[in-house]
């Protein structure tokens, strides 16, 4: 079956999973431009040793943050649009992500039923705020997903920010599990300790309960600017000081950005190990900054490399 690799490696919560993250092209770009934007994606990818795609769905977040945001919100297209009309050449699985809150239960209950579960996996995403209207929240949209389309599998974002503010994410990561979700996705990772913060108490309360622990994707993503840390730290990922200040007064950002990646990916990976606990990594090209994109294949080719010496 297309994408056993890595519905086998889900379904039986093995290591050494590697993912590559895109946004959809913008969604006022025109059907040629959007072909063109497929192709060179499809040829990127081609040279990945990658187990799957993510395509991340695009969500309006400045109801979370008052503070203007560093690059302007641009609407995208649909991924799962994007997916099935423009990417048919990729072989390999793709998860489309959900903003749950912008789908009618109709709209999202109609989508589910006629994905292929053979190619295309999910990850709902939940409102960025409390404050936010939503036309099906997090719950209900799980309770869809298992009545209409229960084989399609499904994942959720875990955030160590969050747990280091309210020290429950573990607790939302067992209810989701309950629910349905058979995989994690992090936020981007910037701090370690946050990240292996909830991690140990995660896989710890799983012993307490006999629940076997689920993967865990952690995202890596460069960070070659000033402005892109900016933006970073906007969308509310943590940033260490130490690490901004390492990319603020390097005099190459970027390549120093990717040394931070590759130590990220190295000591998760440690810890995950020495812990017993399933992982994976997700290498996200979200920059239209060729440098950047250039930069972005690279890391998931070393980040391929460093799972293939620990296999």
């Amino acid at each position: 079956m297309s994408g056993s690799g890595l519905h086998q490696k889900l379904a039986e919560a093995r290591s050494g999973i590697l993912l590559f993250s895109l946004t959809p092209p913008r969604r006022s770009e025109s059907d040629e431009r959007v072909k063109e934007i497929a192709a060179v994606t499809l040829d990127r990818l081609a040279g990945l040793d990658v187990d799957g795609l993510i395509l991340y769905d695009i969500d309006d977040e400045s109801d979370r943050n008052p503070d203007e945001r560093p690059f302007p919100y641009l609407p995208t297209m649909d991924p799962a649009v994007f997916h099935a009309q423009h990417l048919g050449g990729w072989d390999k699985p793709t998860i489309i992500y959900r903003c749950v809150g912008k789908y009618h239960e109709d709209d999202l209950a109609d989508w589910l039923r006629h994905a292929d579960p053979s190619r295309v996996l999910s990850v709902f995403v939940g409102a960025s705020s409390g404050d936010k209207s939503v036309r099906t929240d997090m719950r209900r949209a799980q309770a869809v997903r298992q009545e209409v389309r229960p084989d399609l599998p499904l994942g959720a974002v875990v955030i160590g920010e969050r747990h280091t503010r309210g020290g429950d994410e573990h607790l939302r990561m067992l209810a989701k599990q309950e629910r349905g979700c058979s995989f994690f996705v992090s936020q981007v990772v910037y701090h370690v300790n946050d990240t292996k913060n909830l991690l140990s108490d995660y896989f710890y309360a799983c012993q307490e309960r006999g629940t076997a622990p689920r993967t865990v994707v952690f995202t890596l993503s460069l960070c070659g600017s000033l402005k892109t840390l900016e933006f970073v730290r906007w969308l509310g990922v943590d940033v260490p000081r130490w690490l901004q200040n390492s990319i603020r007064y390097s005099d190459d950002p970027l390549a120093e950005s990717y040394r931070q990646a590759m130590a990220i990916a190295r000591d998760l990976a440690d810890f995950c190990e020495h812990l017993g606990m399933p992982y994976g990594f997700n290498v996200e090209s979200v920059s239209i900054r060729r440098a950047e994109i250039e930069a972005t294949i690279r890391l998931a080719a070393d980040v391929a490399a460093l799972l293939r010496e620990r296999r």
